[in-house]
């Protein structure tokens, strides 16, 4: 009785630990919570973030221009059970609805989200430089031609 009691109370904890684990996969994110500054040659580019709940981050990216705040895209990162997606809703495109790009590769540094039925981007990916730098990317195939872009931005906040 004692060994079925002992290795059920091993399974639990197994179990326990490992459901926790996978939640924690957006808390690898947080280095990207604050305001990043993209300078280009027709002014800068902002992309902030939030946290808002353990299990979801919000983004948006925009310009401002005199006194207005031009809203490019809304992002929503989200952990789903043990998945984290990345979730931009582009101003103008795919009829202004959501596309869930699903994280593939995660570290400390780095996040890479993918969804190949997107027309482009297929990837989405933030390397963090430095505390306060990272590049933004995003790459595929585009007109049938490989394309990549990549935004590199520092912390202003």
């Amino acid at each position: 009785m004692r060994t079925k009691l002992f290795f059920t109370v091993i399974g639990l904890i197994i179990f326990c630990s490992w459901t926790i684990q996978q939640k924690s996969e957006i808390k690898k994110a947080v280095w990207l919570i604050g305001t990043w500054e993209n300078k280009t040659s027709r002014g800068s580019i902002y992309e902030t973030w939030s946290k808002t709940s353990n299990n979801e981050f919000s983004g948006r990216s925009y310009a401002l221009t005199e006194k207005d705040t031009v809203v490019f895209e809304t992002i929503r990162l989200v952990q789903e059970q043990d998945t984290l997606f990345y979730i931009p809703t582009v101003k103008k495109q795919n009829d202004n609805l959501p596309v869930r790009f699903t994280l593939k590769t995660l570290s400390d540094t780095r996040l890479v989200f993918e969804n190949p039925q997107h027309d482009f981007p297929q990837i989405i990916s933030y390397t963090k430089i430095t505390t306060d730098s990272l590049i933004a990317e995003i790459s595929g195939m585009k007109n049938g031609q490989k394309r990549k872009q990549a935004f590199p931005m520092k912390r202003v906040k």
